[in-house]
């Protein structure tokens, strides 16, 4: 069985959106990657740093997941890291009203050494320093590295940020985040340019319009689903890396056909994620509501068409 390493945030959120409010919710990178990763067969453990005051049921209910989380530390004196956002009318943009780093600023990844030969190594979007540091502690390369990043770093932290570029195999990143890094309108110029810093699949993520892959000259589209109600759509890209990787590593399979298949397992997902606030919707989420998604996204995209020779 393949091992997952996550290294990100675990930390507090506070959401605003049209439909209502919640404050002091768990999230981050790491928490929204390992939850969606936990509906795949595989061992994986989350590294990170939260304070004392971070709930310690919510520690034994990823427990309960198959989630190791002897790579997460506890500083008891300390608060968690917090953030409080509020979603405009359309959810597509929003407003930070608060970040309270806290016991964040101190985090130095620390990698257990059971997982220094994880076989798939997931780098949430924290600052590219940490990136790296979580890089250089494997005892060897995984098979698979993948990253996600923000605006944030790609502006205050670019060159270090290419650095680790050099040293990924996948990066995910949305649409904003793809141009700003290639200074590049056109989404496919742009994942062009960012293969030749490195990484060698360019995943940018477009929200409700959907989800492409490049890889060299190939390039796949998965649509998003069509839902009737959306809450919060924090964490949905986390979400989505989440069931992209867990579904890699699960199968053992790192063909471009199979991306695609992990792709719209990632899509599936995230099309859950945004149904609540928070990570409620992934806690409660079942085998068999994954699978019934599943058929719709292939209902949703299936056809035929009788082509001709020209």
């Amino acid at each position: 069985m393949n091992k997952l390493l996550v290294v990100g945030s675990v930390a507090f959120d506070g959401i605003e959106t049209p439909f209502g409010k919640a404050d002091k919710i768990v999230g981050g990178s790491a928490t929204y990657i390992s939850l969606a990763a936990s509906y795949f067969k595989l061992n994986q453990c989350v590294v990170s740093l939260i304070g004392g005051d971070f709930p310690k049921n919510y520690l034994e209910m990823l427990k309960a997941r198959n989630i190791d989380t002897s790579g997460i530390k506890v500083i008891e004196n300390e608060e968690s890291f917090y953030w409080k956002v509020k979603y405009d009318n359309d959810l597509n943009s929003r407003e930070t009203l608060l970040t309270a780093i806290n016991v964040f600023e101190n985090f130095n990844p620390q990698i257990p050494e059971s997982y220094k030969d994880a076989d798939f190594l997931m780098l949430g979007n924290i600052h590219p320093r940490l990136q790296m540091q979580a890089i250089e502690q494997m005892n060897k390369r995984p098979k698979l590295i993948l990253l996600d990043t923000i605006n944030l770093w790609i502006s205050e932290n670019r060159d270090e940020l290419l650095e680790v570029l050099k040293e990924v195999d996948v990066i995910s990143i949305n649409n904003e985040e793809a141009r700003e890094i290639s200074n590049e309108y056109s989404l496919v110029k742009a994942a062009k340019k960012i293969m030749k810093m490195g990484p060698k699949y360019v995943i940018i993520k477009k929200g409700e319009h959907g989800v492409l892959l490049f890889h060299k000259d190939a390039v796949f589209f998965a649509p998003a689903l069509p839902l009737e109600e959306v809450f919060d759509p924090t964490g949905a890209g986390d979400t989505f890396a989440g069931g992209f990787v867990g579904h890699l590593a699960s199968t053992s399979n790192l063909s471009f056909e199979n991306m695609k298949l992990a792709l719209v397992a990632g899509s599936n997902l995230a099309s859950f994620c945004v149904e609540k606030f928070g990570t409620q919707r992934m806690e409660s989420l079942t085998q068999e509501e994954v699978y019934r998604r599943l058929r719709n996204f292939k209902q949703l995209t299936q056809f035929d068409i009788e082509l001709n020779e020209v």
